[in-house]
């Protein structure tokens, strides 16, 4: 399914869904993420049938600007128990040259309906305390903030970390 939107100063952005064959723009986003030193605790990404394994197929979607990948999002469950079947965690990942112009709230506008048609109805993040910018993206998207777990890992260089824990129930699924 393809749904074009268009966030401010980013020109026309088409969202669809994730192709194996993107895995190089994908992976290329978030290892600019990585460095970034605020988006993960991962030092490097994965191989794709690692990530692709980890990942719901349903719930995974691109951002292209003028034929470029610019932008990714997708869930991935938080446990194999049935009791937490509509659980999911979120990754959302802008490419240096896009970030600040609303193509994460795009993304998330894509993603949260796909997450409710396939029976999610919680999507939790955490997000690195210090990292403002993704913290305000969620909250937009709303998300709200349930905690803070204090030194809950340990970044490249070694330094113990917050993590701001946060959860978008949905309106339609679960209620």
């Amino acid at each position: 399914m393809r749904e074009a939107v268009s966030p401010s100063a980013t020109g026309r952005v088409e969202i669809v869904s994730m192709e194996p064959s993107d895995w190089p723009d994908v992976r290329r986003i978030y290892v600019q993420g990585i460095a970034t030193g605020q988006a993960t605790f991962e030092t490097g990404a994965p191989d794709w049938e690692a990530w692709d394994a980890s990942h719901r197929p349903e719930c995974r979607f691109v951002a292209r600007r003028a034929g470029r990948i610019v932008g990714w999002i997708a869930l991935s469950a938080v446990s194999r128990r049935h009791v937490y079947r509509g659980v999911a965690e979120v990754s959302v990942y802008v490419a240096e040259e896009a970030r600040g112009n609303g193509l994460g709230r795009a993304l998330f506008e894509r993603l949260i309906p796909a997450a409710e048609a396939a029976g999610i109805w919680t999507i939790q993040a955490g997000v690195m305390a210090q990292n403002e910018a993704s913290l305000r993206l969620h909250e937009r998207a709303g998300f709200r903030r349930v905690g803070v777990r204090h030194g809950f890992g340990q970044d490249a260089a070694g330094t113990w970390r917050d993590v701001v824990l946060l959860e978008r129930r949905s309106r339609v699924v679960g209620v």
